[in-house]
């Protein structure tokens, strides 16, 4: 990892008409529009859509480093994230996200560890750690010891 602080940059632009395109250089460009919830047409991406699924592949990318550096061996990681959006006195805000990882093992593979492992990918994953709202983790771990 190079040192910190790092910058990411983005750029969105739209017309009074049209969708909003959000781009990143060297990245294919992204089309939002608002959810379905918010009047939008409910068939592209929204930010909070990319917000949730940034929590999901954050959780998944730390883990992988994580496995990797503790030398564990894993077959499959599906992680599922609700993020619950409400009215926090005049504001809309995400207060609170759901991370249901469902982990498969290989045939003898340590269900303790990686249960440990799958709470320390969650407490080091940095966009978690950005928000505001509450977070948990679900585990189910399928195979193993």
């Amino acid at each position: 990892m190079q040192g910190l602080p790092h910058d990411y940059i983005a750029t969105a632009t739209a017309t009074a008409e049209s969708p909003v395109t959000a781009s990143i250089e060297g990245q294919p460009d992204l089309t939002l529009a608002p959810p379905s919830g918010f009047g939008g047409p409910g068939d592209l991406h929204s930010p909070e859509d990319l917000q949730v699924a940034a929590v999901a592949g954050c959780f998944l990318l730390s883990f992988k480093a994580i496995a990797q550096a503790s030398r564990f061996d894993w077959d499959s990681l599906e992680v599922h994230v609700t993020g619950t959006l409400a009215q926090v006195e005049r504001a809309v805000q995400f207060t609170a996200f759901t991370t249901h990882a469902r982990l498969e093992l290989p045939a003898g593979g340590s269900r303790d560890k990686a249960e440990k492992l799958l709470e320390k990918a969650e407490r080091g994953c940095f966009i978690t750690n950005s928000l505001k709202g509450e977070s948990a983790l679900e585990i189910e771990l399928v195979g193993g010891e």
